[in-house]
């Protein structure tokens, strides 16, 4: 089964931005003032290859042979035997043997993420303690103890880690780890570079 994990805030607030930027070129196609169209054109297109790169690019995809990992400027393809170890931290790095270590793009955990997972910890301990508030049972108690202090980026480091056992414990082979570089996010930058020049040439 594949899987696809993203920052979600970053993946929302790249579509609004590319939103923006449709109703933008569209009414700048259709009032064209020459060179400063172009100009404003040019602008909308950096920015649109950046938000590409860094928002709607990176994505961490587990598929049933191996690890995804879509960096902003490379892919890198990790079979599940290949995986040593996963920790995590703000990011999550998947140890491949040595000091090799993969950090993934995404999902990160900020401070402020980890400190609100903390607090529904405490908060789920502190419940059933005045006799207006209901009492737990054990099943309810114990799953939300499990889950305390833990974000989304924990979560995924757990599916990944139960992934590289499941491997090894069928005996698989540790095939290499293929890294490439994301040709469509210089293609984008590209693209962004094309709109510059020819706003600069335009008269």
């Amino acid at each position: 089964m594949r899987q696809t994990y993203r920052s979600r805030a970053a993946y929302v607030m790249a579509w609004l931005w590319l939103a923006f930027v449709a109703f933008n070129v569209y009414d700048l196609i259709n009032k064209y003032t020459g060179k400063a169209s172009m100009v404003a054109l040019a602008v909308l297109g950096v920015l649109t290859a950046v938000v590409y790169v860094v928002a709607l690019r990176p994505a961490t995809v587990l598929t049933e042979h191996e690890l995804v990992a879509r960096n902003p400027l490379r892919t890198v393809r990790v079979p599940w035997a290949a995986v040593e170890d996963v920790t995590v931290s703000h990011a999550i790095g998947v140890h491949l043997g040595g000091d090799r270590v993969l950090r993934l793009w995404t999902p990160m955990s900020s401070a402020r993420e980890r400190a609100r997972a903390q607090r529904r910890g405490m908060a789920s301990q502190r419940r059933g303690r005045f006799q207006t508030e209901p009492s737990l049972s054990r099943a309810e108690q114990a799953a939300q103890e499990a889950l305390a202090g833990r974000t989304h980026a924990d979560w995924v480091g757990d599916q990944i880690r139960d992934r590289a056992e499941s491997a090894r414990r069928r005996d698989e082979q540790a095939a290499p780890v293929r890294a490439g570089w994301a040709y469509d996010a210089f293609a984008a930058g590209v693209a962004a570079l094309a709109l510059v020049i020819v706003a600069i040439v335009v008269p």
